[in-house]
């Protein structure tokens, strides 16, 4: 039987303080995760360095990110952004009214 996932509940509200991830299906070295912010964002001096190539599309909310090169790119409901492995990048802003929800998908080169 097909299990039944809904990308809008099931989440923790934003005095839960942290971040949620929900790991909705992994195959081999494919995996896709709903990510809840509240806005959270990362760490002054941490940037994400994955092994993995990230196709993300955030599906409510706001959010910008940062990249090591310098350059800087703002989200909204309905954009997608391609991750590549090692781009090393960090978040600077996720909106709290309404939280952001991300659909990512990770997948090794």
């Amino acid at each position: 039987m097909a299990t039944i996932t809904n990308l809008w509940e099931d989440f923790p509200p934003a005095s839960a303080g942290e971040e949620t991830v929900a790991e909705i299906l992994r195959s081999g070295p494919l995996r896709i995760e709903r990510i809840v912010s509240h806005g959270q964002i990362s760490a002054a001096d941490f940037w994400y360095d994955q092994q993995e190539h990230e196709w993300v599309t955030l599906l409510q909310g706001e959010a910008s990110l940062s990249f090591a090169d310098g350059t800087e790119t703002r989200l909204k409901t309905g954009d997608c952004l391609l991750l590549s492995a090692h781009q090393k990048h960090r978040v600077t802003h996720t909106s709290t009214e309404p939280p952001c929800i991300w659909l990512a998908v990770f997948w090794l080169p």
